[in-house]
């Protein structure tokens, strides 16, 4: 194995799994396979790229560092020659972590500093400038953001709120260096690391600085970011001939279907809205949830009543209703219960003969997998910018794991489509 991945969640894993497959150019990247928590088994001798799926970006930093630090060890154990946390291109964080306890763990479990920290994912709108995070031509704390139920994020400088979450000092490589090519970079970095700096924010505003940041990074035990930084990593080893291009065939899933949407994005939201102008959609009230009076069985009633026409289980409220309801109940009691709710649902409809999923949200789409009792994915072809086709090993299942921001506003008809081997 090549590359070794450590994600904080499953659709940000699947997101750079796709990223890893994809490659640079048409010749196809690495042979890549998602494995769903920590493998208890060695992985297969053909897997050049590995990507452990963890749920460790909303739980204590502790257990988050557990966690990450017994993922590192099997991808070690695997022969990996470079080692990527892959967190989300909106930082998803608190002041508390856990991408800093997570970043630094590792650096210190490999014993290097100056390592990177880039989320920069330049296709859907992220990017980095002087520090800070913008989405499209928002800054992060203005993108909608701030109203996540989790992770607020409502400072737009992610080297200030790295800071927060780390023991050491913060650094910096500007776009200014980043344009000056792969040497000045790598240079930036060791100084960086002289100076005692374990993270350094590098800015990122095209696919070509995120290609440049790769090529620095050749030979780099550890780096971290958004599955933007794995276009030039892959690079590397096609240049050197230790990859050859792996252009994957991906003959389709057929059979009965199904969304979940458990994501409050405003990109879900949107999602959410186009399908239902055409196909049926039941929305979810979180107080009828947690009052016991909405189950499985209804959902699953009416998934089986409308099969053959995409339809949609959703709970993607507005910011203010959500704000409610997690005033009543508490934020972390509602996100748990929809998140069992989702996963048992999920689970029902499989054993009822569902074969193409598609879920939006990450701790849903995490809750969902966990509830299948999946080991390990293979990586198909590429729905939307960052969300790949996903098959169970036996190939009777086919998924799409949507971060809630990602995909066009069409994207659940398209993501059915294309589960099915549709263009």
């Amino acid at each position: 194995m090549l590359v070794g991945v450590i994600a904080d969640d499953f659709t940000g894993a699947s997101d750079i799994a796709n990223t890893l497959a994809r490659g640079p150019g048409a010749g196809g990247g690495l042979r890549t396979m998602q494995f769903l928590g920590i493998p208890s088994a060695p992985a297969g001798g053909d897997v050049e790229a590995g990507v452990i799926s963890l749920k460790t970006r909303s739980i204590p930093a502790r257990e988050a560092v557990e966690q990450s630090l017994g993922a590192l060890a099997w991808l070690k154990a695997q022969g990996c020659r470079q080692i990527v946390f892959k967190y989300c291109s909106t930082f998803d964080s608190t002041p508390q972590g856990n991408i800093g306890p997570v970043a630094e763990a590792l650096a210190g479990a490999l014993g290097v500093k100056g390592v990177p920290a880039c989320p920069a994912f330049p296709a859907t709108g992220r990017t980095v400038h002087q520090g800070h995070l913008f989405v499209h031509d928002r800054l992060l704390s203005e993108s909608g953001m701030q109203n996540h139920p989790l992770t607020p994020m409502t400072d737009p400088d992610i080297r200030r709120w790295l800071a927060r979450q780390v023991s050491g000092p913060v650094g910096l490589v500007p776009t200014a260096v980043v344009r000056s090519g792969a040497e000045a970079v790598r240079a930036a970095l060791a100084a960086a690391a002289g100076r005692g700096e374990t993270l350094v924010i590098a800015d990122a505003s095209t696919d070509d600085d995120l290609l440049t940041l790769g090529r620095a990074c050749q030979g780099a035990a550890l780096v971290t970011g958004g599955s933007g930084i794995a276009l030039g990593l892959v690079a590397n080893f096609l240049d050197s001939g230790e990859a050859a291009g792996a252009a994957g065939c991906y003959r389709g899933v057929t059979g009965p279907e199904a969304i979940l949407a458990g994501s409050c994005s405003a990109a879900t939201r949107r999602q959410v809205e186009l399908h239902a102008t055409n196909h049926p959609a039941l929305a979810i009230d979180a107080g009828e949830v947690m009052g016991g009076r909405t189950g499985v069985a209804e959902l699953a009633a009416f998934v089986a009543q409308h099969e053959g026409r995409s339809p949609l289980v959703y709970s993607s409220g507005d910011p203010q209703s959500v704000e409610r309801v997690q005033r009543r109940y508490g934020r972390e009691e509602v996100a748990a219960a929809l998140e069992a709710l989702f996963a048992g649902l999920a689970r029902t409809l499989v054993e009822r003969g569902v074969r193409r999923l598609v879920v939006a949200g990450g701790e849903t789409s995490g809750a969902v997998v966990t509830a299948l009792g999946l080991d390990a994915l293979a990586i198909g072809p590429e729905i939307d910018p960052g969300v790949p086709v996903l098959t169970n090993r036996e190939g009777t299942l086919a998924l799409a794991l949507k971060s809630g921001n990602f995909g066009a506003p069409d994207f659940f008809e398209k993501a059915l489509a294309r589960l099915a081997g549709k263009a």
